[in-house]
């Protein structure tokens, strides 16, 4: 039995809750799948998943192996990141999490980081925050893009400033002109914005509670026209719909080139978020994330940061 090879397969199992779609993660076949944590039970003397017609869980000795998997994993993977590096030449996969709204952010970090070092495989998840909390517990991912002030996990953070969201009333433009992109507007307040057809954010994303939030203060309650889950179905709603939307800076700066848009500053009240990176502060660093970590703070970076996101100014 390999044994990092079927911890592997226990990880995928966790992630995926169904043993027919783990084996088609790890490119297995599912008895294969089966086995080798048949194996990996008897190795370790222990019941570890639950089984019945389908997944049913881990048992709490399975919980404890997974959360030793990850460990080991990651280890695994730090390890081979050293043994591969060449001089000027850092190699490894990285896992970067974000939260949806943060996607933009992130994806453009990503490619700023490959370009920067061609070695580095970047793999960029959309996430929720509870999702990033879990998955920089069970290092799973390698560093999170969320909302600094949020996380509460179980483990000790370090936490990289990046930028602070501001709000924008998005819809489209009166006449597009011959502008070259979206243009901004006057400020708008909450309350006005509260009169238009909105498409928000389902209630279970932390982005609809600060929204949400802010039309509380604000004085009004709103019933959306339209709500997803979606981040590219809330900004196709308003450019193929007759609804506006609410969207952070990151967002807008995804549409400056669509001219047939406005970007309206929210204000009354002023709604400020800190988004930030996140990395697990009680385990070694791999040489990716080092040199993510280096880009993170490097002021070439800051100034991608602020011409998409924050302010837009």
């Amino acid at each position: 039995m390999n044994l990092l090879t079927s911890m592997r397969y226990l990880v995928a199992l966790n992630e995926h809750q169904h043993f027919g779609r783990a084996a088609a993660a790890c490119h297995i076949t599912q008895p294969a799948l089966s086995n080798a944590l048949r194996a990996l039970e008897k190795e370790f003397d222990a019941v570890i998943v639950r089984r019945g017609r389908n997944f049913a869980g881990l048992t709490p000795e399975g919980e404890r192996v997974l959360a030793t998997a990850f460990v080991l994993l990651r280890e695994a993977e730090v390890l081979k990141q050293e043994l591969k590096a060449a001089p000027q030449q850092i190699q490894g996969t990285l896992r970067i999490g974000a939260v949806p709204t943060a996607i933009p952010i992130a994806a453009r970090f990503a490619a700023s980081l490959r370009e920067c070092h061609a070695g580095i495989q970047p793999v960029v998840l959309s996430m929720s925050s509870s999702s990033l909390e879990r998955g920089l517990e069970e290092l799973s991912v390698d560093m999170a893009l969320g909302y600094t002030e949020r996380m509460s996990p179980r483990v000790r953070l370090r936490s990289l400033a990046q930028y602070t969201e501001h709000y924008f009333l998005v819809r489209k433009a009166h006449t597009a002109g011959r502008r070259a992109g979206l243009s901004f507007g006057a400020p708008l307040s909450w309350q006005e914005a509260a009169k238009l057809p909105l498409c928000l954010l389902v209630e279970e994303m932390h982005n609809r509670t600060i929204v949400d939030s802010a039309f509380t203060t604000a004085g009004v309650a709103v019933v959306p026209a339209m709500e997803t889950n979606s981040i590219l179905t809330l900004i196709l709603s308003v450019a193929a719909g007759d609804v506006c939307s609410v969207l952070p800076g990151a967002l807008v700066g995804s549409v400056l080139h669509d001219r047939q848009l406005e970007a309206l500053p929210l204000v009354d009240p002023q709604v400020r978020t800190p988004i930030g990176f996140l990395t697990h502060a009680a385990v070694r660093p791999s040489q990716a994330l080092d040199a993510a970590l280096e880009l993170a703070r490097s002021p070439s970076w800051a100034s991608i940061v602020r011409t998409h996101s924050g302010a837009m100014r």
